[in-house]
């Protein structure tokens, strides 16, 4: 065991020492791998705050449940009771036929029209605000109304939730779509790196597999390489994300003010960070593991 770790530990002293060689290097390949990780973490972090945003907005969709003109009271009743118990409800108004009639005669607007009328025309309502606001919810819980006995139609009111919904959907597909081109690239990019370190060491791999040198023992420190470049890429990508987050934020207050409102964007939580960090780290290990395997391929004898 304690052979094991000295071995290992020879290694990262090896790897951190030609790291502090290379400084300038070192940086840009951070920054180049910080730059392609922030892209998506940026769109995903206002993706998410904005997505978080809908489920607060004043502006909730509402679900009208009109009962037929023949419905009794106890009827009414037995949907009320229903509707109160209801675990996809948050919030629920009952208007009866006999006040919605009076409240249109006593209108400025409608009573002309109230005038010419013999009898109410008007059904009792209630007026629900779901607890979901995904469109799918709405639609289920639209459905199951209209199967209730008694009610004559279910109107919702959720076409603007539908349209923003829809919004954050292809703005998380693009998201996926964007890191996986970019994480593509960094293992490009990573692997292309180690490739040139393997070149400039040719000469000394080729002396260590004479003497004996395994194929693990040869690839290992430049696994290590590479995870240094993700960690120190995925650090960089923070450092941006944070940065230009807290930028945008000085506009975002000014318009949120305008509103009435104090939103602001909100900065990467922990689940995030690390997200970003591993695979980065994952990333990097990725790409050093194949530009190594294809180096070795063509160093070994057939």
């Amino acid at each position: 065991m304690k052979h094991w770790i000295n071995q290992h530990t020879l290694v990262w002293r090896l790897v951190l020492a030609r790291i502090c060689r290379n400084k300038l290097a070192t940086l840009l390949i951070w920054a180049v791998i910080g730059i392609a990780l922030c892209l998506p973490a940026i769109l995903y972090v206002i993706i998410d705050n904005v997505n978080q945003l809908a489920g607060e907005v004043k502006n909730e969709p509402q679900i009208s449940v009109f009962m037929k003109l023949d419905a009794d009271k106890a009827t009414v009743a037995n949907i009320k009771s229903l509707l109160e118990k209801h675990s996809g409800i948050s919030n629920l108004k009952f208007v009866s036929k006999d006040s919605a009639w009076k409240a249109m005669q006593d209108s400025a607007l409608t009573d002309n029209i109230a005038a010419n009328l013999k009898h109410n025309p008007l059904p009792d309502a209630f007026f629900i605000q779901p607890k979901a606001h995904a469109p799918s919810a709405i639609d289920q819980l639209q459905h199951e109304l209209q199967t209730l006995e008694g009610v004559e139609h279910v109107l919702a009111d959720a076409d603007w939730a539908k349209r923003l919904y829809s919004i954050l959907e292809l703005g998380k597909k693009a998201v996926w779509v964007l890191s996986g081109l970019l994480g593509f690239a960094l293992v490009t990019i990573i692997g292309n790196t180690i490739r040139l370190q393997i070149l400039t060491q040719r000469e000394e791999i080729e002396v260590s597999k004479l003497i004996g040198a395994t194929d693990g023992f040869i690839r290992r420190p430049f696994l290590y390489a590479g995870t240094l470049y993700g960690l120190g890429g995925s650090l960089a990508a923070l450092l941006f994300v944070n940065g230009i987050i807290t930028i945008f934020n000085l506009s975002v207050a000014d318009l949120a003010e305008l509103y009435g409102s104090s939103f602001i964007l909100a900065l990467p939580d922990w689940q995030i960070s690390l997200g970003i960090t591993a695979c980065a780290v994952a990333l990097g290990w990725l790409g050093s593991y194949i530009a190594v395997n294809r180096s070795l391929a063509r160093l070994n004898p057939h």
